[in-house]
C-alpha cells in the first residue's frame, strides 16, 4: 500500500472588467458583432505598438491583495509563441516568468488554498463552429473581438 496523498491543482482565468483591451484602446465588451472591436495592435499587424492598460494592472494588484499575495515591484511581460487559428499574432503576451503577484492564499471553510502566483495575460480570439447561433456556414469562423482582452491567471 502506498502513502501517496492526492493533490489537486487548479488554473483559473478571470476576465478583467476594463473598458478597453490589455494593449490597445479597442472596447472590452461582450456581445458585439463579430470582429467589430479590433485594431492593428490586437491583430498583431507589423509596426503596431502596444500600450499597457493601467486599469488591468490595478485590478490584478487588487486581486493579489485580496488573496494575501506578495505584490512584486517588478513584473515583466513576454511573448509566449504558439500557432492557433484564433491567435492572429502567433504569440500571446503574458507575465509567466515575472508575475505581478506571488505566494498568496485563500482561507475557506474546508481549509486554506495556496496561491502560487497571479499573472496578467491577454486572451485569444474565439472560434465559431458551424451551426452555432452566430455561424450558419459549413465551416468554422474566427471572431477576434476577444483577442487582447485582459485576463488574470490564478
Amino acid at each position: 500500500m502506498t502513502s501517496w496523498i492526492p493533490t489537486i491543482g487548479l488554473e483559473v482565468h478571470a476576465q478583467l472588467s476594463t473598458n478597453t483591451k490589455l494593449f490597445c484602446r479597442c472596447k472590452n465588451q461582450f456581445g458585439l458583432a463579430p470582429n467589430s472591436s479590433t485594431c492593428p495592435v490586437c491583430l498583431g499587424m507589423p509596426g503596431a505598438l502596444p500600450t499597457l492598460n493601467q486599469k488591468a494592472i490595478e485590478f490584478a494588484t487588487r486581486a493579489g491583495l485580496a488573496l494575501s499575495c506578495d505584490i512584486q515591484h517588478t513584473s515583466v511581460f513576454s511573448r509566449k509563441n504558439y500557432f492557433y487559428p484564433d491567435l492572429p499574432k502567433g504569440y500571446q503576451i503574458s507575465q509567466y516568468d515575472k508575475p505581478i503577484c506571488l505566494q498568496g492564499k485563500l482561507d475557506t471553510e474546508l481549509g486554506m488554498v495556496r496561491i502560487t502566483r497571479i499573472h496578467v495575460e491577454e486572451d485569444a480570439g474565439k472560434l465559431l463552429h458551424k451551426d452555432s447561433s452566430v455561424n450558419q456556414s459549413a465551416g468554422s469562423l474566427v471572431d477576434l473581438n476577444r483577442a487582447g482582452v485582459p485576463l488574470i491567471e490564478i
